[in-house]
């Protein structure tokens, strides 16, 4: 079985002060970097639809509201080697045309060359899910992209 798209094909990070984030069709990650031997019982992470919270040892790392709605049942994190924090969300928009301009409202924005970095991997990746059978990892994408790209879902088979 293959790998899927999203690994095949990489990710387009976001650099932030704390560490990065990225996004695909259906999931925002975030990863956070927290000094090596913290342990889960400092870590109090607070997911909801549009809202996110992140301290470790009483020190808030992340907080506000987020750029578009999460499905909050389906948000998780873990601690991996005891010092990174990885949280995964569930968009409720999952259509190509989402593509997370920043992580928060008004805060780790993308900057105008990742957004198109972005923006290109979700519309491959669109391109991808409806045309199973084609390999689009190593694709290349230009002309009109923004939105998700083009709509060839009323073309005939």
């Amino acid at each position: 079985m293959s790998a899927p798209f999203e690994e095949r094909s990489g990710v387009v990070p976001c650099g932030t002060p704390w560490g990065r984030w990225y996004q695909t069709l259906e999931e925002v990650f975030i990863e956070v970097r927290v000094p090596p031997g913290t342990r889960a019982k400092d870590v109090r992470c607070s997911l909801q639809s549009r809202h996110i919270s992140l301290a470790v040892c009483g020190q808030e790392l992340l907080q506000g509201k987020l750029f578009d709605s999460t499905v909050t049942d389906e948000g998780t994190w873990t601690l991996e080697d005891r010092q990174l924090i990885r949280i995964v969300l569930m968009k409720t928009n999952r259509d190509a045309g989402n593509c997370w301009t920043s992580l928060l409202e008004n805060e780790y924005a993308a900057d105008p060359w990742v957004q198109d970095q972005m923006q290109r991997k979700l519309t491959l990746e669109r391109f991808q899910r409806e045309n199973p059978g084609f390999d689009f990892s190593g694709a290349e994408i230009s002309g009109n992209y923004s939105k998700g790209g083009p709509d060839f879902s009323s073309l005939e088979n």
